[in-house]
């Protein structure tokens, strides 16, 4: 699995200063993902990042600088995209991404348990 190792430190960094959050690292989707509280919220794959956000917001997010739909099954997973690296290079930028992905997780649904 190939991931982008100062994206995963600077994520990484990023969500240590949550309060109130329970963070797990797990290899998935050709990637790192970070789980928040049990859910996954964002993942790093290559030089991407993976967001999961509220859906309401795939059209404001659409329009962002290196927004990448999720294609799965030939059809878009609305709520979920890839951001190529010069989407997030500036500080307000990355914010915006790891924001909105920390926003929807309290009302994300997780994954059934296998």
């Amino acid at each position: 699995m190939a991931y982008n190792n100062e994206l995963v430190d600077r994520v990484r960094e990023r969500l240590a200063i949550e309060e109130n959050i329970e963070v797990e690292e797990k290899k998935m989707f050709s990637g790192l993902s970070f789980l928040v509280n049990g859910k996954m919220c964002i993942n790093i794959s290559h030089d991407n990042l993976m967001c999961r956000y509220c859906a309401k917001l795939e059209d404001e997010v659409s329009e962002k600088i290196g927004f990448l739909p999720m294609i799965m099954k030939g059809k878009q997973l609305k709520g979920y995209c890839y951001v190529e690296p010069i989407g997030f290079q500036k500080p307000d930028d990355f914010e915006y991404w790891i924001k909105i992905c920390l926003d929807y997780n309290p009302i994300a649904r997780a994954s059934k348990k296998k």
